[in-house]
């Protein structure tokens, strides 16, 4: 037994003990855990990355679960390196300010709030703006650029804490955060001490719907324990006092989901979209096992896919590296099996990565200035939720010769 991790024994949003494995994926190290150059000397540990089906509630959730301050005390991940996230929080701040009626000296907090990004725009739509997020270092950067950032997990304690010192919040996001939680009961009672009556908690997560029609195992990792979907949720919030009032999906990660939930006596009416999300899953089979088994078959058709294309490239003497070391990329370079056999090396835009190397398989890290620098042939964009922004980079290297890979949601050549 590693005590790095437990096994879930009961789901997280009904608490029923009636969980099937519908999938078994590689094992796999924390997928931000990058290293430096001395540790790839010594392996790093592992952990089951099983998906289990609730069969009383529907929920799809992790079996096992890795300690929190393994996974995201020294994160290497931040949103501000992406123009695409950034553009796309700039809008978001800026639908909830419509939303709430203006967020003019409202309390605006952001859980999981990373580098503060969001929490920005909060303040530039005139919102007293505070991020929660339990990596030392960002949290820290986050305060040094005006970003008001409590270093820690939230908890029902803190919650209290803040709604005592600073008032209860016109809006509460967690963004990606949502999926985090093993305690997900003791999350969402914090999340309702501390929102104001009037209040709404936006959060997005990735999307269960979008993972099995486009085939994207490679979001599931060990951060994410949840795969939510809005019938389970919507049951969720209801035993919980609060109400999921409207939906959105939206294509951030691939395909994520955006919900709004109030206090049950909140002020606004639950919209259609929420009674057309749980029918179109209902018609997709989410809460059945059968429809999983089907997923893991198609995964591995792309897996027998994706080898032969990298095989029939390296036969051919051709030098590939990957572009973008998003999480994702632990799951999909261990499941598919292939690190520094096939990739020369990687290259990522966060600062933050450059100069590691991949968790686990160890593949370097380095500058996108290094396609052109070493003669690479093929890039292999694992980040391919950002494909069509990282072809654009690559127009003159393709303009050259070069060709690029994207493995998902279907491998394509070009």
């Amino acid at each position: 037994m590693n005590d790095a991790y437990v096994r879930r024994e009961t789901c997280r949003l009904c608490g029923g003990a009636a969980l099937a494995t519908v999938m078994e994926l590689t094992p796999t190290p924390p997928a931000n855990a990058f290293v430096t150059a001395e540790a790839t000397t010594s392996p790093q540990a592992t952990y089951p990355l099983d998906l289990n089906l609730c069969e009383g509630c529907g929920h799809v959730q992790l079996g096992v679960v890795v300690d929190p301050a393994v996974l995201f005390r020294d994160y290497v991940y931040v949103s501000g390196t992406s123009p695409t996230f950034v553009r796309h929080f700039e809008r978001y701040a800026a639908a909830l300010a419509d939303r709430a009626g203006g967020l003019s000296e409202k309390l605006a907090i952001d859980i999981g709030s990373n580098d503060g990004t969001l929490l920005g725009f909060f303040q530039e739509q005139g919102a007293r703006a505070l991020g929660i997020d339990p990596a030392v270092e960002i949290a820290k950067a986050a305060n040094a650029a005006g970003r008001e950032t409590l270093a820690g997990f939230f908890t029902p304690d803190l919650a209290r804490s803040i709604a005592a010192e600073r008032g209860r919040a016109a809006v509460i996001t967690a963004n990606n955060v949502y999926a985090h939680a093993d305690d997900l009961s003791a999350f969402t009672h914090g999340v309702r001490d501390l929102l104001a009556d009037d209040g709404m908690f936006v959060f997005e997560v990735s999307y269960l719907a979008d993972v099995i029609e486009k085939s994207l195992f490679d979001t599931i990792y060990h951060e994410h324990l949840s795969y939510h979907a809005v019938a389970p949720l919507t049951r969720f919030f209801g035993a919980h006092g609060l109400t999921l009032f409207h939906v959105e999906r939206i294509d951030t990660h691939g395909g994520s989901l955006r919900c709004f939930v109030q206090h049950a006596d909140g002020p606004y009416s639950t919209d259609p979209s929420v009674a057309a999300a749980v029918a179109r899953e209902d018609a997709a089979g989410l809460q059945r096992a059968a429809t999983f088994l089907a997923f893991a078959a198609r995964v591995g058709g792309i897996k027998a896919d994706l080898t032969r294309t990298l095989r029939s490239l390296k036969s051919s003497g051709a030098r590939i590296a990957g572009y973008g070391a998003p999480a994702k990329a632990t799951t999909l370079m261990y499941h598919f099996g292939f690190g520094t056999d096939v990739l020369d090396f990687i290259v990522d835009d966060s600062p933050l990565k450059q100069g590691l190397f991949s968790p686990g398989l160890h593949v370097p890290v380095l500058p996108s200035d290094q396609i052109a620098a070493r003669g690479i042939d093929t890039v292999v964009i694992l980040a391919w939720n950002f494909a069509d922004a990282i072809k654009e980079r690559l127009a003159a290297f393709r303009e050259a010769g070069g060709t690029v890979l994207v493995p998902l949601p279907e491998v394509t050549l070009s």
